[in-house]
């Protein structure tokens, strides 16, 4: 290969061997240019690199001033992250609604904010401490001050914030303090349905009533607890037993409404009552008082006195020992040992009256002689069947032993006919009485609402028949016996049965006229749908019930209205009750040709 003096090797763009390869006279104009294109583009490069640093800052500024307008919205001015004030995220609430039987809500959970502090980023803890206690002056400035100088990372320093109290502890910007998601449970009936549903704890977790026996499920969310209850029949029984109360100068009071062939409660009502969202902010009562967090309905366990004649005279006439023609001596006082059984009016009734005339009258001597008929084992077993015997299964914890005797002895047969010796709870009692009106079975009183059309099956406890004559007998006491006075509703065939006991306190019958004085009424007796039970706990006879204080003059008036209001809300249709048909189901003849009975 020879060399060509004209062939110039290029190896770069600026090489020393084109430089060295070219007279001076040829190399001098070719480096210059190449010098100079290589230099234009080195500057292009410097100005694209010089740009992007400028648009990279130019977007970090962006995001910084963005955020601090997210922050100044949504937190406030003032905020600083050395606190962390964030703004708790929104949440669902996580504890499931409690729902009364047409889906109105009786408990539900809101999101809420709650206050924490990490005690070791709080750099004054007495600053804080008096800038939070006077933002919350029901927690002392030493609360706070304990809780700001303690050892841990956490210590909660309120909890369930409104967003108002949210906004103004931001506001103060202290070190250390910040907020966390959180729920609060809200009771929108507020003391009206305290007793049955309960509360929880600040945690959420139930304490009492449904909240408590259903937590694990309402714990779990989902679907919301649908109860038996009407709030609208809550509504007007609690309205209507106030009045009693507020009347005859009471210290309490309770009843329920209850679905004769289902067993559901529609209503339960206890006074006093409580405010469950706050339910220990009533000081506790002074001993002798009512306590407002005791269920007079389901753990109140009462001798409910002439009530129980209605299962009595069940029991006589379903055994078949006695007739609707029997008539039993019910004037003379009954004498066992010490004891002697008498009755309320002074023994009125001349000589031997009927079975009929003795439960309109609600006569105790006669009940006593109709008891002898069957003797105490078979009225064990009855009331055992009627559920009287033993603790109620019911969906709440709050529930009564009921109080029997052991031995179940003569004497105590004899007192059990007209309800004395024997103490059961409300519940228990409504239960029992809607077994002897449906037609004779019995089925489990409840908190919940069942499926349309799911009635429980139930136990049969008196025949058909019998049950027929008791809805006469019950229909008796109404229109001529002793809660004619205000036990009827026009349009309505009312039936039921009075009760006015003496209160059992410390294991003796308490002073004079510490009376519970009580009504249960079902309607309509042509064909039972409901029971509505009034009791009203030591009532104060006045001027209007002519110095009385029973059954009939205190507790009838309220179950009357009660009726007349749900009637038509529930749309049952008004009846005549002098048509002959409903004569013809509801008549019973008060005094049969018949034989006496000779008292053994």
């Amino acid at each position: 290969m020879t060399h060509d003096p004209n062939h110039i090797p290029f190896e770069g763009v600026i090489g020393s061997r084109v430089s060295a390869a070219l007279p001076e006279s040829v190399a001098q104009p070719s480096a210059m240019v190449v010098t100079v294109e290589g230099a234009a583009r080195q500057t292009l490069e410097q100005a694209r690199t010089r740009l992007v640093v400028v648009g990279a800052l130019f977007a970090l500024a962006l995001v910084v001033v963005s955020g601090r307008l997210v922050d100044l919205a949504v937190l406030g001015p003032g905020s600083s992250t050395h606190a962390h004030n964030i703004a708790p995220p929104a949440i669902t609430a996580v504890r499931a609604d409690i729902v009364d039987r047409n889906g109105n809500v009786l408990a539900t959970s809101i999101a809420t904010a709650s206050l924490f502090a990490d005690p070791t980023k709080i750099i004054d803890a007495q600053d804080a401490a008096q800038q939070l206690s006077a933002l919350f002056p029901e927690t002392s400035y030493n609360d706070f001050l304990e809780k700001l100088q303690g050892r841990g990372h956490f210590a909660w320093l309120r909890r369930h914030l409104t967003p108002r109290q949210q906004y103004a502890v931001n506001q103060l910007g202290i070190p250390g303090v910040g907020f966390r998601p959180d729920e609060r449970r809200l009771y929108p009936e507020g003391r009206e349905v305290a007793q049955v549903i309960g509360f929880t704890d600040t945690d959420s977790q139930g304490l009492a009533g449904i909240e408590k026996s259903k937590n694990d499920y309402l714990a779990g969310g989902g679907a919301p607890l649908a109860l038996s209850i009407d709030i609208r029949l809550q509504h007007m029984l609690h309205r209507e037993i106030q009045a009693q109360i507020d009347e005859f100068h009471a210290m309490g009071g309770g009843g329920l409404i209850m679905d004769t062939h289902t067993g559901e409660v529609l209503a339960m009502v206890s006074l006093p009552d409580f405010d469950p969202e706050q339910p220990n902010a009533e000081p506790k009562p002074p001993e002798g008082e009512p306590d407002p967090h005791f269920n007079r309905m389901t753990l109140g366990v009462y001798e409910m006195g002439s009530i129980f004649k209605v299962f009595n005279t069940a029991l006589a006439l379903d055994s078949g020992k006695v007739k609707l023609t029997d008539y039993f001596d019910a004037f003379h006082p009954i004498k066992i040992g010490r004891f002697t059984i008498h009755d309320f009016k002074g023994d009125e009734l001349p000589g031997y009256s009927s079975v009929a005339k003795i439960f309109e009258i609600s006569s105790n001597i006669g009940s006593a002689q109709e008891a002898k008929q069957f003797g105490p084992e078979a009225q064990e077993h009855f009331m055992d069947q009627l559920g009287l015997t033993r603790q109620l299964k019911l969906e709440i914890p709050e529930v009564g032993t009921p109080g029997v005797p052991h031995p179940w002895r003569f004497i105590n047969m004899l007192t059990i006919a007209f309800g004395h010796g024997i103490s059961v709870t409300p519940v228990q009692l409504v239960s029992a009485i809607c077994s002897i009106a449906n037609g004779g079975i019995l089925r489990p009183a409840t908190l919940l609402k069942l499926p349309e059309g799911a009635a429980p099956q139930g136990t049969r406890v008196i025949a058909e028949e019998t049950s027929d004559t008791m809805r006469r007998l019950m229909r008796l006491v109404v229109t001529g016996g002793t809660a004619k006075q205000f036990g009827n509703v026009p349009g309505y065939l009312v039936g039921g049965k009075t009760g006015t006991a003496e209160k059992i306190m410390r294991g003796a019958y308490a002073k004079k006229h510490a009376n519970l004085s009580s009504f249960v009424g079902v309607f309509p007796m042509n064909d039972p749908r409901y029971a509505v039970f009034v009791t009203i706990d030591e009532p104060h006879g006045n001027k209007k019930s002519a110095g009385f204080e029973t059954g009939g003059w205190v507790a009838a008036p309220a179950v009357a209205r009660v009726i007349s209001s749900m009637g038509p809300l529930l749309e049952i249709p008004p009846v005549d009750p002098d048509s002959p048909v409903i004569q013809a189901k509801m008549e019973i003849e008060v005094n049969p040709p018949g034989r006496h009975i000779a008292p053994n």
